[in-house]
């Protein structure tokens, strides 16, 4: 499969084990007639929240618990009302003290690519405020279920 081809179509979701959908809503589009940039933040949002829920309940004990660091976005295709979104989220890097996630967003009126976020995500000790190294059981978990 053509570089292409796998970034504009919904196939490209195989790469990714945790999927998430969602109606576009026409309330999410701006006065520019598309959704707003910051929708495609919070649709990401709900995925990274579920992908965490669903490795192993937050992946957070009662000290130490996942912050985000560093979110981006690029935007590549604008999606607009109506149109289902559906969303692949996963970690593509494990490194001592933080993971490093991508998220994708797919049109599926439109069956292209519309977005990709990363995501920076760090363990924080909250009974003792800062950071802390990713602990080994997040990593075991990850690492079997993304193979990485």
């Amino acid at each position: 499969m053509s570089k292409r081809h796998r970034q504009s179509g919904l196939e490209s979701l195989v790469d990714f084990k945790h999927k998430i959908e969602f109606p576009v809503r026409w309330g999410e589009m701006d006065a520019l007639g598309h959704v707003n940039n910051t929708t495609y933040l919070k649709w990401v949002e709900v995925a990274r929240v579920d992908y965490l829920m669903k490795l192993n309940g937050e992946l957070k004990d009662e000290n130490i618990g996942p912050i985000v660091a560093r979110l981006d976005c690029t935007f590549i295709y604008p999606v607009h009302f109506p149109d289902t979104v559906k969303i692949g989220f996963k970690t593509t890097q494990i490194l001592e003290d933080r993971m490093i996630c991508e998220a994708r967003i797919f049109s599926e009126k439109h069956q292209k690519l519309c977005a990709i976020s990363h995501n920076t995500i760090m363990a924080y000790n909250f009974k003792k405020p800062g950071k802390v190294d990713i602990p080994d059981e997040w990593r075991a978990k990850i690492s079997i279920w993304e193979e990485i």
